[in-house]
């Protein structure tokens, strides 16, 4: 039962999608809402000099990143409240991904955007931050890019495996409780093996309200079919397992759940 929403939020362009979107749901919801924000160490404390002759950091510099979190913190609060919400942010410091992982055992769901303060510079397909905190964290998260909206049916990606059903049970509740309708993907490029999914989401999904329509694929990569399909439904949320079939080869999730988290331009939910 999804009752208090975690946001993590860094005050970026691209964090402020996050912010919004948990907002928007804890309101659907009718759920608690939080936020936290970092001041990050390795930015506000200097590196030891080592012998360098290094000029130190200009004064003040650490002042600055804290005035500007508590900044991030009354702008959250403030969306919260224009949403009818009480949803205060509280301002912490230390390494974001850890500090985030350890506040979010509190939450029932946490949301992040998929980007921060420093995606403009960044060479890789998500910022470090997400990464590290969906690598650690065994919470169930929204992982938000910039611009995606809560509107539109749910998408959710079904493959038979036992993160795949954790997926069905959290779209079942959320579907019920936001009532929109469910559209479920499954891909399988055996006919017969994708007949025995949809058999057992129907069973997973019971008699539901709300409206399913089924949809499938033998053709292509998995991630990319589930992405065309939740564009393709106009959905607010694609819904799946974190991990997959297999779990041998993890590192920063199930390789299915990653590429679509970093492809999509619809938020993912992924269930643990």
């Amino acid at each position: 039962m999804i009752e208090s929403i975690l946001v993590a939020t860094d005050g970026s362009e691209a964090a402020g999608s996050a912010e919004r979107f948990g907002i928007a749901l804890a309101r659907r919801l009718g759920a608690r809402v939080s936020g936290i924000t970092v001041v990050e160490d390795r930015y506000s404390r200097p590196s030891p000099d080592e012998g360098l002759g290094a000029p130190p950091p200009p004064e003040g510099l650490e002042a600055w990143r804290k005035a500007r979190a508590d900044a991030v913190a009354r702008r959250f609060a403030d969306r919260a409240r224009a949403d009818g919400l009480e949803g205060a942010c509280e301002t912490l410091q230390g390494i974001a991904d850890d500090r985030i992982v350890e506040r979010a055992q509190t939450a029932d769901l946490l949301v992040l955007g998929r980007d921060g303060e420093h995606a403009p510079y960044r060479t890789g397909l998500i910022g470090s931050t997400a990464e590290g905190v969906l690598r650690k964290t065994n919470v169930s998260s929204i992982v938000v890019p910039q611009g995606a909206e809560l509107s539109g049916p749910l998408l959710l990606a079904f493959d038979g495996s036992p993160g795949s059903r954790l997926a069905a049970k959290t779209a079942v509740e959320m579907a019920s409780r936001l009532n929109e309708s469910i559209v479920v993907f499954v891909d399988s490029k055996d006919k017969g093996r994708a007949v025995a999914r949809f058999d057992e989401v129907r069973r997973l999904l019971g008699s539901l309200s709300v409206p399913v329509r089924e949809a499938s694929s033998t053709l292509g990569r998995p991630d990319v079919k589930s992405v065309d399909a939740a564009k393709e439904a106009g959905a607010g949320l694609i819904v799946m397992g974190a991990f997959g079939r297999n779990r041998i080869t993890e590192f920063f999730l199930g390789s299915n759940a990653a590429a679509v988290v970093r492809s999509s331009p619809v938020a993912v939910l992924l269930a643990r």
